[in-house]
Order: structure tokens, then C-alpha cells, then sequence
């Protein structure tokens, strides 16, 4: 009997001892997974992805958004949702968001001659000139091959370039103010806009005679001009006569016959 109880106390201590050392390798084991360094989880770029190759505008600027908000996400994939998203936002004339999203896309990766070019674009568009051309030259700086971009920066140069030259002459008629005699000069000096109108039929006119292939083409097209000035000087401050009505009338006219 004491021999018996002294074997079940010895089990016992051998059941606790087994129970005890059974705990002891679970805890380490946990403590162990623990301690190791922690993996961020892969964040998913399949739906922007999707998106994006459903040429859905409206989805790509959703689920790309959260893709790009994701602190988690890897840098490519952010600039990849982030174009994404400008070419969703430029699509649907959200030009300024387009453009944010450019920003931040270059501040990512300043070295993108796609992204410079793109912008540089969405500038030309609001007309913010002085941005674009940078953006442009940057794109070829970047990648002196980059087609789209030497095609922008050249044509927008050309642009620049006859700006200056419009402003050179803007609010001066074709003829010499300083010798303006007549009523009727003097007003169209007095008036830019005028003054505008009156270079613009002188041009118009001269393009039209000299590019004339029919030397009486040509001679008519001046006689009519001739008359034109004539009626315009002797019809100028009577009742009824409108200056700037009958030089547009007149532009209207030499456009249509020389075909500009």
C-alpha cells in the first residue's frame, strides 16, 4: 500500500515535471517567432493594374489612390499608380490634379523624362508657358532622344519666339503715327485695338496681292484695298459709321479671298 502511493506520487511528479517542460518549449518557441524582424506584407498593385488595362478613368483614380496612400507600397509601384492616376485625372480635364500627381511622381524620381514631358504638356495647356518650356527642356535633357519632348520643346520655342515678335509691334498700325494726319489715323493711333486691326488688313492685304499667281488678280485685289482706305477715310466720323466694325468686315474679307 505504501509502496503503491509512493509509485502514484512519482507519476505525478513525473506527469507535472512533463507538463511543466512541455510549457517551457511552447513559450520559447513563441518568443523565438516573436523575436523575429517582422516582414511587411506585399502590397497589391494587381487592382490598379486592372484599372488601368480596363481604361477605367474612374476605378484607375480609386483604387490606384489607395494604392498610392498605402505607406507600405513599394517606390515603383507608387510612381506607377501615381501615373496612372495623372493620365486618369488629365483624361477627364482635371488638369491641376494631373499635375500634383506629376509633382509628386518627379519628387519620387526627378530623373523621368516621361513624367517632365507630361507635365510639361498639362502646363502648355493652362498656358503657363515659362513652366512647360522648363519642363520640356528638362524631359531632353534627361533623354536627348526623348521625340515628344524635342518635338514640344521646339514648337513651343517657335511659339515664344513669334509672342516676342506680336509684342514688339502690338497697339502699332501699319503706317508711321508720327505722321498721322488724317481724323481717321489718328483715332486708329489712339486705339490699340484699332491699331491691331489696321496692321492685320495691311498684312493680310499685302500677303494676298504679292502671293496673287495672276498679275490681274494681283492689281484688282490692290484696287479693292485702295478703296477700301478711301471709303474708310472719307465715311470715318459720319452719323452711323462704325471704324472698328467696317476694318473687321474688311479683314474678314481679304481672309477669305486668300485663304488664310
Amino acid at each position: 500500500m505504501r509502496r503503491n502511493s509512493a509509485n502514484l506520487v512519482l507519476n505525478l511528479a513525473l506527469a507535472l515535471l512533463c507538463i511543466c517542460l512541455a510549457g517551457a518549449l511552447t513559450a520559447g518557441v513563441a518568443r523565438a517567432t516573436s523575436s523575429e524582424p517582422g516582414k511587411d506584407v506585399q502590397v497589391d498593385a494587381g487592382p490598379c493594374i486592372a484599372a488601368v488595362a480596363a481604361a477605367d478613368d474612374d476605378k484607375t483614380i480609386d483604387v490606384c489612390g489607395a494604392l498610392i496612400d498605402n505607406e507600405k507600397a513599394a517606390k515603383p509601384d507608387r510612381v506607377k499608380a501615381l501615373v496612372a492616376r495623372a493620365s486618369a485625372y488629365d483624361r477627364k480635364q482635371m488638369i491641376d490634379r494631373a499635375i500634383a500627381d506629376y509633382d509628386s511622381v518627379l519628387r519620387l524620381d526627378p530623373s523621368l523624362a516621361d513624367a517632365h514631358n507630361a507635365r510639361g504638356e498639362l502646363w502648355r495647356r493652362k498656358g503657363d508657358r515659362p513652366k512647360a518650356i522648363m519642363d520640356f527642356g528638362a524631359a531632353v535633357k534627361l533623354d536627348p532622344d526623348h521625340a515628344a519632348a524635342k518635338a514640344n520643346y521646339k514648337s513651343l520655342s517657335l511659339e515664344l519666339e513669334r509672342i516676342g515678335a506680336m509684342m514688339a509691334v502690338a497697339g502699332k498700325p501699319s503706317f508711321d503715327c508720327r505722321t498721322a494726319r488724317r481724323a481717321v489715323e489718328k483715332a486708329i493711333c489712339a486705339d490699340p485695338a484699332l491699331a491691331d486691326l489696321d496692321r492685320e488688313i495691311g498684312a493680310s492685304s499685302f500677303r494676298a496681292v504679292h502671293e496673287s499667281k495672276d498679275p490681274r488678280q494681283a492689281r484688282e485685289l490692290q484696287r479693292v484695298q485702295d478703296q477700301f482706305i478711301a471709303r474708310r477715310n472719307a465715311e470715318f466720323g459720319q452719323p452711323g459709321y462704325d471704324l472698328q466694325k467696317a476694318m473687321r468686315e474688311r479683314l474678314q474679307r481679304i481672309n477669305g479671298v486668300d485663304g488664310y
